[in-house]
């Protein structure tokens, strides 16, 4: 509840979480606990809801159980992210953005009725159209996603290009590799929960998404997590993520001042598959 007050000095107008990708616990008044994963596992850097046609252009973290190590939420200036992604893999991406395949299935992510809110298949097809997704129904009623976007888009008020997208995060390269191993083993290359593709189709290689992750790493920085410390975060100018931990972490997190990627200078358009 303190928190919310702060958040309503700070945010003006709220935003609301959509295409939900990880579990979250809500606490009421738009105010949502951080990704909820085990704390061994790291989570990469990414801009929130890169993947939706409209997203929040800010979010304020606040801190109410510091963990006993690790457990930052490290932050990364995209434009200077991008200033460090290889120039000819930079130019493929401007020209034809990313691509991100989603499957909703209950065993390995969330199922499509926690991400879309509605047990209605109708409510989730209307939502898809609308938002230029492509959706198929899967014989065991999972739902399998595909949707183009720019990854390369401009600042709405200082015009910098930046890296907005989640590449990297979500490709499979990313993983660890046995884990990886595992879940192509069991549900095949284009059954895990996410993939990320150029947007012509093409796959990337492991070299590539590497090369994706050492520019992150190399702008990122950190600051330990104490209570009651709260972290604003302009979502179009920095990337975030969350380190591992022990003990207990309690991060709270809210969504604010909206931006539609119209407002954000880019190529190519967005579309389905």
């Amino acid at each position: 509840e303190d928190f919310a007050v702060v958040r309503d000095a700070l945010i003006a107008h709220r935003a609301q979480y959509k295409e939900k990708a990880t579990p979250r616990r809500g606490y009421g008044n738009d105010i949502y606990s951080s990704t909820e994963i085990p704390p061994m596992h790291v989570i990469r850097q990414h801009n929130e809801n890169s993947y939706t046609l409209d997203f929040p252009g800010m979010l304020a973290f606040c801190c109410l159980q510091a963990p006993d190590s690790g457990g930052a939420t490290p932050i990364a200036d995209v434009r200077k992210v991008l200033s460090a992604v290889p120039p000819e893999l930079a130019q493929r991406f401007r020209r034809h953005g990313w691509l991100l395949l989603r499957n909703y299935n209950s065993q390995v992510s969330l199922p499509w009725t926690t991400s879309f809110a509605t047990t209605e298949r109708a409510e989730v097809e209307a939502y898809c159209e609308r938002h230029l997704i492509s959706a198929t129904w899967n014989d065991d009623d999972s739902l399998t996603t595909r949707q183009y976007r720019p990854a390369v888009v401009a600042h709405p008020v200082t015009g910098e290009e930046v890296w907005f997208n989640h590449v990297a995060f979500w490709n499979s390269f990313s993983l660890d590799e046995e884990l990886r191993e595992v879940l192509v083993e069991n549900y095949g290359p284009t059954g895990l929960p996410f993939e990320t593709f150029l947007g012509d189709g093409s796959a990337l290689s492991a070299d590539d998404v590497a090369a994706l992750n050492q520019a992150y790493d190399r702008y990122t920085c950190r600051e330990s997590w104490q209570r009651g410390d709260v972290m604003v975060v302009d979502n179009i100018l920095c990337s975030h993520g969350r380190e591992a931990y022990t003990g207990q972490r309690r991060v709270v997190v809210a969504m604010g001042e909206p931006v539609s990627i119209l407002d954000c200078p880019h190529s190519p358009p967005p579309r389905a598959a």
